[in-house]
């Protein structure tokens, strides 16, 4: 397997001190061994894959998924638990450039959708995953990102047919967001969640619905004859149809199709002790609302049913032992500039994971150009709880040869072209960062 950070980036390290792994307990499955058939063959663990292999499951395929870690160990089971609308960067004006204006409609009502697909998956298995927030909030860092929200309110009404509110500056406080920020913007679509607890409540609804999972079983190698072989240490798989769900902690050759088409960008969380009444008060953050900032740079932040606060930005651009001290003093830092009233509290939990972007700045989720019978769904721009989960129901469909039970746009059947400099493509986000953090000033 090859891949464009160093080690340290796919090992334990990274998640070591994780808060989601202290809330549920992980899923016990086989490891995968000897030779065995399926009809569809699922290479990812996460939203993607275990959406995907739940609605198989549910259709009577036979349908098995291999992860190379645990379930959910990659960016599904450590994300800051946005449930929200997202999934690609394009402003409106792109998509209609690139693709139409009723593609971009279509994109708009199916990021929506995702997020009532989720929704619904609760309802339907009983999913208990600790959710709150009616919606999402998005805080100005300074006077002139507060225009920007009002054009963005207006915009949020026409694309999702919902009433956001705009609060000023001096109303911020009143509505429990307290902090630096210059005005806010809530658009009513979405919740928060404990994004390990929900995986592992969809992967348990996939076994029981037939589906066979396997953990600590990587692939390491795909032959494409009359059917697909996956290789893995211990066995090999036959399968009619695959579905690659790996995302940011895809490999450049499993398959090599996917080599430079996707980029993994670090991202870092913390998560705060129990904060007390008194020191909630004391910040004036008391609103259980999901929200980010509106800096290009961002950072998203909530406080949790268990009066923890969890507090996320971008990560390194290396995986090493000094990179990693480097953005945990960063993220402590930010964290105390932000929320001064809470300097003393301590932060037990911090992690970090890969999230996927690509060059076309929205998801691609179809069929892989020059395999027949294999699909891919990747690169969800840091808002992969909603996109990824609904994108591994159209997944699904795709691998049947039916049509989508769920509205299918435009915008995510293009394939994303390679990115530049191949496997040092790394080396472009030092300069992107620094233009963003100049424009974030």
């Amino acid at each position: 397997m090859k891949r464009i950070y160093e080690p340290l980036a796919y090992g334990p390290e990274p998640v070591r001190d994780g808060f989601w792994q202290t809330t549920v307990d992980p899923l016990e499955t086989p490891l995968f061994q000897s030779k065995h058939h399926t009809d569809v063959a699922i290479i990812g663990g996460g939203f993607t894959g275990l959406n995907a292999a739940l609605q198989l499951a549910q259709d009577g395929v036979d349908v098995t998924l291999l992860d190379a870690e645990t379930i959910s160990w990659g960016a599904s089971g450590r994300n800051g638990g946005f449930c929200c609308l997202g999934g690609g960067i394009l402003e409106n004006t792109q998509i209609e450039k690139r693709y139409g204006s009723d593609a971009r409609r279509a994109w708009r009502q199916a990021e929506k959708n995702a997020i009532g697909h989720v929704a619904n998956l609760f309802d339907a298995h009983n999913i208990d995953a600790d959710t709150h927030s009616n919606g999402e909030t998005l805080l100005a860092h300074k006077p002139a990102r507060w225009s920007m929200l009002q054009d963005h309110a207006e915009q949020a009404a026409n694309d999702y047919g919902v009433t956001p509110n705009l609060i000023h500056a001096k109303d911020l406080a009143e509505h429990g967001l307290n902090g630096p920020f210059h005005g806010a913007l809530t658009i009513p679509v979405g919740f928060a969640l404990n994004p390990l607890k929900y995986a592992l409540g969809i992967a348990q609804a996939s076994l029981k619905a037939g589906a066979t999972l396997y953990q600590k079983s990587p692939v390491t190698r795909i032959e494409k004859g009359a059917q697909f072989t996956l290789h893995s240490p211990r066995g090999k798989l036959t399968a009619k149809r695959l579905i690659i769900a790996t995302n940011g902690y895809s490999s450049e050759d499993v398959p090599e199709w996917l080599a430079a088409r996707f980029m993994p960008v670090q991202s870092t969380v913390l998560v705060t002790r129990p904060l007390t009444d008194n020191e909630i008060q004391a910040a004036g953050w008391t609103s259980d609302q999901m929200a980010f900032d509106s800096r290009n740079l961002l950072h998203y932040f909530r406080l949790m049913p268990d009066r923890r606060f969890l507090f996320g930005m971008r990560g390194g651009i290396f995986a090493n032992a000094r990179s990693d001290a480097k953005i945990k003093a960063l993220i402590r830092n930010d964290f105390e500039q932000m929320f001064p009233a809470w300097a003393h509290v301590e932060t037990p939990h911090l992690w970090s994971g890969l999230v996927c972007m690509n060059a076309k700045r929205a998801p691609f989720t179809g069929p892989i150009p020059e395999m027949p019978g294999a699909f891919a769904s990747l690169s969800y721009h840091g808002n992969g709880v909603a996109m990824a989960s609904y994108c591994g129901a159209l997944l699904a469909d795709l691998v049947q040869d039916k049509a989508t039970r769920q509205p299918y746009p435009d915008v995510l059947k293009i394939a994303p072209n390679k990115i530049p400099f191949g496997s040092k493509r790394r080396w472009l986000l030092p300069p992107l960062y620094a233009m963003m953090g100049f424009a974030d000033r």
